[in-house]
């Protein structure tokens, strides 16, 4: 075979040659060692004082003062990341020292009639992703934990009937009904919580559950439908 050959089949030794310079440029770095070490170290904390700076800088001028003319009011010290996508119209009530981590959506449905409201009480911490659709009222107490793509709805979103789904009607009012998720709560990774449900203080509902029906308080609830495992302070069921 000829050499032109072997070049263009990615044979023989110049070949070889290219792809293990190749390799080499693709796999070096810059020597970490007792010179450079200082160096590096001091630009690493250069660049995240620059990065905290922006980011502080960016919830102080934007996104706070554009999320808090939006709501009805807020208490002090509000710790929002990122600016929460917002849909719709509705009121909006914050308490104390809540912690909205990340990014959030709220969605406000108003063509069941009246003006939705999102209330959420002091040191509530509101993980990243986490999505509220409100047709009429979604209450959180306070000291409240919602972990990170949490769901919670107060409507069905569509009427049952197809044809009415056809015809682009709203929800209607049986298809409506508030959720209140009262102190101390803390649901887990991924929840949903639908329309009508109430979940007691002080439980916790585990990651990934669907709740539909009342969550009695100091309960633990999971699955899909959640319904209750054990109830906190007492041991599971069947053990002694």
């Amino acid at each position: 075979m000829s050499f032109g050959a072997k070049l263009r089949r990615g044979e023989g030794p110049v070949w070889g040659t290219l792809k293990r310079a190749a390799k080499a440029v693709a796999t070096a770095h810059l020597p970490v060692n007792a010179v450079t070490r200082p160096v590096f170290g001091l630009l690493y904390r250069l660049y995240v004082a620059a990065r905290e700076g922006w980011v502080w800088a960016r919830r102080f001028f934007w996104n706070e003062p554009l999320f808090r003319s939006q709501c009805e009011s807020v208490g002090p010290g509000l710790r929002l990341e990122e600016l929460p996508y917002l849909g719709g119209s509705g009121r909006i009530v914050l308490g104390r020292g809540v912690h909205i981590s990340g990014q959030i959506s709220i969605g406000f449905n108003t063509r069941g009639g009246g003006r939705p409201e999102f209330v959420v009480g002091d040191r509530t911490f509101i993980g990243h992703k986490c999505g509220f659709n409100v047709a009429r009222s979604v209450r959180i107490g306070s000291h409240c934990y919602l972990a990170a793509g949490c769901t919670v709805v107060d409507q069905d979103g569509h009427p049952i009937d197809a044809a009415d789904r056809r015809a682009g009607l709203p929800t209607p009012p049986e298809g409506i009904a508030p959720v209140v998720i009262e102190d101390d709560v803390w649901l887990g990774f991924g929840v949903t919580v639908l329309k009508g449900v109430t979940i007691g203080a002080r439980s916790v509902v585990a990651a990934g559950s669907v709740v539909t029906k009342n969550v009695p308080p100091d309960s633990v609830a999971a699955g899909n439908p959640a319904r209750v495992v054990r109830q906190l302070g007492r041991p599971p069921a069947g053990v002694t």
